[in-house]
């Protein structure tokens, strides 16, 4: 009597192309999920723009040290403003190199989706093996010189950052800190308070 061939297993059980493309699906779906988390970072960390353009609140400083308390307290407070003030002067100097700009913005991406939006406990996973930060950082690097050179607009890019930079310090020296409230956490970062004095209870922050 004879008997029929076992059939083949299906794809989705020996590794082919459903297997490939279920892998494919959850990588996109992470990345989307970390894109999402990130924005939703950043939107939560910006300031009302109103209180970082009010003029009423811009002073010359008395002193060299009174401008770096004001530098740092409203670098720590308006971090997430000055970032996007200085990437929207990045922009407007690339306006009127489209292709350079498209270039910019996926390297930007990929900062934010392969380097800045992770934590330890989420590594890069290539063929099942983990990539080291380092070497994130390493291709990273690279694919921005080269995207910089390519595009012939890095000069455009150099100048237009350091104006941006150097806007974001003007603003930061003069406007004055009485009505802005960090939290402890951003003191910290900001090197407002040393990270042993929180511990002390309130009103024991030592500035530094």
């Amino acid at each position: 009597m004879n008997q029929k061939p076992p059939l083949p297993p299906p794809y989705g059980n020996g590794g082919g192309p459903s297997s490939s493309s279920s892998s494919s699906n959850t990588t996109i779906g992470t990345l989307s999920a970390r894109a999402k988390q990130t924005t939703q970072s950043v939107i939560a960390t910006l300031r009302p723009w109103r209180m970082l353009l009010d003029l009423s609140a811009l002073a010359l400083p008395h002193s060299y040290n009174e401008a770096m308390a004001n530098l740092r307290h409203n670098i720590s407070y308006f971090r997430a403003n000055y970032a996007l003030a200085v990437l929207g002067i990045v922009f407007l100097g690339l306006v009127y190199h489209p292709i350079s700009m498209v270039a910019f913005i996926v390297v930007f991406i990929g900062w934010i989706l392969f380097y800045f939006s992770r934590d330890g406990n989420d590594p890069i996973v290539v063929s099942g093996r983990e990539v080291d930060d380092r070497i994130v950082l390493g291709v990273l690097s690279v694919v921005t010189v080269l995207a910089l050179v390519y595009t012939d607009v890095g000069e455009n890019v150099l100048v237009s950052l350091v104006v941006g930079l150097l806007f974001v310090g003007a603003h930061a020296a003069v406007r004055n800190t009485g009505d802005l409230f960090l939290d402890e956490e951003s003191a910290r970062q900001g090197g407002i308070v040393s990270a042993g004095s929180v511990n002390r209870g309130p009103g024991s922050y030592t500035p530094i």
